[in-house]
């Protein structure tokens, strides 16, 4: 069974064998879901793959947020688009506790913003080379749900696109409220392939109960 959202434009990848899991995938900022067409293949795991584009033109891709000082009203914005999307997937049949959402730098955030709030049971979340606006604010609203989800967080030591003293510093707020599994690499603002993807798929594996 596919599946086409009708407020995100977004790309639906198959599991074969039919599954019921979905990876949500959001990407940064000027990327789109076409940055991430190599991961359905190359995580080798039996999902569907939901690839979604930010809602904001961005240069040659997609933002899901302004820059610096004016993020807020687009994160706002962008965290009740993710509210509709997984309305979206639940009247599709799909259930809460087979979603992962996945998130790379302002993905990231979003995956922290929406995450943390939602009451949705979802198996997990995965935020990438990101940050979030206020983890206070975060913390005085999160959902019950929120806080007793597991999340992987990961960031580059050698990050210049979002500091990574910065993240670190919010992480270490934030694992007093939620349920953070923090990992740090000697990269900058990307994805590692050697040591990275394997923690990734060993995670998400074990998160699905694949």
């Amino acid at each position: 069974m596919g599946f086409e959202s009708k407020v995100l434009t977004s790309r639906w990848f198959e599991a074969t064998p039919p599954s019921k899991k979905v990876l949500i995938v959001l990407h940064g900022r000027g990327d789109s879901l076409e940055g991430f067409l190599w991961m359905p293949q190359f995580m080798q795991l039996n999902v569907n793959y939901l690839l979604v584009n930010a809602p904001d033109n961005y240069y040659m891709g997609y933002s899901w947020y302004d820059l610096p000082p004016d993020q807020a009203p687009g994160v706002v914005r962008s965290r009740k688009l993710l509210d509709q999307l997984f309305n979206e997937l639940e009247q599709a049949g799909y259930d809460d506790q087979d979603m992962i959402l996945f998130g790379f730098s302002q993905g990231c955030m979003m995956v922290q913003e929406w995450g943390m709030r939602s009451e949705r049971h979802l198996a997990g979340c995965l935020g990438v080379s990101g940050s979030c606006l206020d983890p206070a604010a975060l913390v005085k609203e999160a959902s019950a749900a929120g806080k007793a989800r597991p999340y992987l967080l990961t960031h580059g030591r050698y990050d210049e696109v979002v500091p990574f003293e910065r993240t670190q510093n919010q992480v270490k707020e934030l694992k007093l409220h939620f349920n953070i599994d923090w990992r740090t690499f000697d990269k900058d603002h990307t994805i590692d392939e050697q040591d990275e993807i394997p923690l990734f798929r060993s995670w998400l594996k074990d998160k699905f109960a694949l």
